[in-house]
């Protein structure tokens, strides 16, 4: 919750928040704890707390306007956009753009790690030298290996585990030491 961290930053307490920007103290308890979700409260809520925070009420709001679209949609997507732009001009935009530290610092690991997988594929399929900028981020790893949508209806069809184990074989290997299985980014309609 981006509340919680900007009380971090600006080292301040939830009680202080609340004293500060006259919101009751179980209201912003219950906004930090994602019972009640900071875009349903009332704009002067929105206001009192951004003011005394000393942050525009847009930045408050936007991680929560933000839509996060499905991880399958999300690796299809850049798998376009590689199509598109090809392997060197991806490369230069996505460590130019630095979306995988921006996802990585929303939470949204799959997302983050999937795209430093693929710079990192890129970078030896084109022999050229790893971006050091992500090495803190290259000894991190899913809880939980990420399989293609696909590949578990196939294993749903087949009552067994068998292409699971085959996919994780095909894999990638730099998208399989984050565990997400992807062994197929350049074939995409």
């Amino acid at each position: 919750m981006i509340i919680t961290d900007l009380l971090q930053q600006k080292h301040m307490t939830k009680y202080q928040l609340a004293r500060y920007s006259e919101v009751p103290y179980t209201t912003l308890n219950d906004i930090c704890n994602g019972k009640t979700r900071l875009a349903k409260c009332s704009a002067e809520t929105v206001y009192r707390l951004a003011k005394a925070l000393n942050i525009p009420m847009e930045q408050l709001l936007e991680s929560e306007m933000e839509k996060r679209c499905s991880f399958d949609l999300f690796k299809s997507n850049v798998c376009h956009r590689l199509k598109n732009m090809g392997d060197i001009d991806f490369l230069i935009d996505a460590l130019e753009q630095d979306d995988i530290r921006l996802y990585y610092q929303k939470k949204w690991y799959p997302e983050s790690l999937y795209l430093l997988a693929m710079v990192d594929y890129l970078s030896r399929e084109n022999q050229i030298e790893l971006c050091e900028e992500y090495n803190d981020l290259r000894t991190r790893k899913l809880p939980e290996v990420i399989y293609p949508a696909g590949i578990l209806a196939l294993c749903v069809a087949e009552k067994n585990d068998r292409a699971k184990e085959q996919a994780r074989k095909d894999a990638i290997p730099e998208f399989m030491r984050f565990n997400i299985v992807e062994s197929e980014v350049r074939n995409v309609n």
